[in-house]
């Protein structure tokens, strides 16, 4: 007996390295292997702000699904996109999938937040359901006039890791950093805070894509150059998982400066090698890390991320330690991506009725 069949809409490839193209693959990947039959359907041109490829992409593999048929889009191609959703939203049984709405990006202005916010609660109107991934970005979406019985939180999975083992001896403390750098994850703060404890020993090694905002990743190159720590931070650019978990392995300390997230599946990843945090409170962030695993800071706050950053660093403190097993327990609470996928075909088998 064959499974379910879903089409996935998703904006670009979906063998991108952010924390929802990831979450996306492997629930593609996962419910594959449960059985269902799901089509992916890739979207050529610009997003989330749409030019005329997207819109016509939308429209196209909108059109080309039969009738009746389950769909699944991804908030980041559908958020900017309301018409093709309400033209369609009969016809289709399409939910959504929405990591963080599209109005809380950093860096918008008042004028964009708002147009965004109006696009996307028009496009969740027709929609038989939202599929999130916090509890946190659930009670948000009610605020777009999604009933709750309409959302259903399925949290990303984790993989079970070894702990993080640290650098070598006689080596300084690694602070490690893993999100594309974009205006939204506060690499400028995290640069600024690192500045404030030039004279503690420390090496930040930061991971992730440079090319999602150009200009921004110029600018927090920039204060690095400004600030004279250019030995001392490293940008590595993307990275696959394999030298992801090494790099966690070798870290210290894991560090997040993030202005907003809807989950946080880096802070998860770093818990899961038992690695103290520091990072913040926007969005879902003090859902994902609790107090013993983690220092967080209001968001923005460079003098208050120093601070943090120097009390785990200072030499004959046990904040790191404790910090560290803190992580260790909160790690064999998470769920795995076997379980993740299993509540994730659930809440679509129940969404879509």
């Amino acid at each position: 007996m064959t499974g379910p069949e879903l089409h996935v809409v998703v904006p670009g490839s979906l063998d991108q390295r952010t924390g929802g193209y990831v979450y996306d693959a492997l629930m593609v990947s996962g419910l594959r292997a449960l059985g269902w039959t799901v089509t992916v359907h890739e979207l050529a041109g610009a997003f989330p702000e749409p030019d005329t490829v997207a819109r016509s992409a939308m429209n196209s593999t909108l059109e080309s699904i039969p009738d009746g048929a389950w769909v699944l889009i991804d908030g980041l191609a559908m958020g900017g996109l309301p018409s093709p959703i309400e033209a369609h939203g009969e016809r289709l049984r399409i939910l959504a999938l929405v990591h963080h709405p599209l109005a809380a990006e950093t860096g918008l202005s008042e004028t964009e937040r708002e147009s965004f916010e109006e696009r996307e609660r028009r496009a969740l109107q027709p929609c038989r359901g939202v599929v999130v991934s916090s509890e946190f970005s659930a009670h948000g979406l009610e605020e777009y006039g999604v009933p709750p019985a309409r959302i259903r939180a399925v949290l990303p999975g984790t993989a079970r890791a070894p702990h993080a083992d640290g650098p070598g001896p006689g080596e300084p403390p690694v602070l490690l950093c893993v999100a594309s750098v974009t205006p939204r994850k506060g690499h400028d703060v995290l640069v600024a805070a690192l500045a404030r404890i030039r004279d503690l020993p420390w090496r930040c090694v930061c991971a992730g894509a440079l090319d999602r905002d150009r200009a921004h990743a110029d600018y927090v190159r920039r204060g690095v150059a400004e600030a004279g720590l250019e030995e001392r931070i490293d940008f590595l650019g993307e990275r696959g998982a394999d030298d992801l978990a090494e790099l966690y392995h070798g870290a210290s300390v894991f560090v997040l400066a993030s202005h907003y997230e809807g989950y946080g599946m880096a802070l998860a990843e770093a818990l899961a090698h038992g690695l103290p945090i520091v990072s913040t409170t926007g969005g879902a962030i003090p859902f994902t890390v609790p107090a013993d695993a983690g220092v967080l800071v209001a968001p923005g706050d460079e003098t208050a991320f120093a601070d943090a950053l120097r009390k785990l660093l200072t030499p004959g403190t046990t904040t790191r330690e404790e910090l560290a097993a803190g992580a260790r327990r909160r790690a064999e609470e998470l769920p795995t991506w076997q379980e993740a996928v299993a509540s994730f075909a659930a809440a679509v088998e129940e969404l879509t009725q």
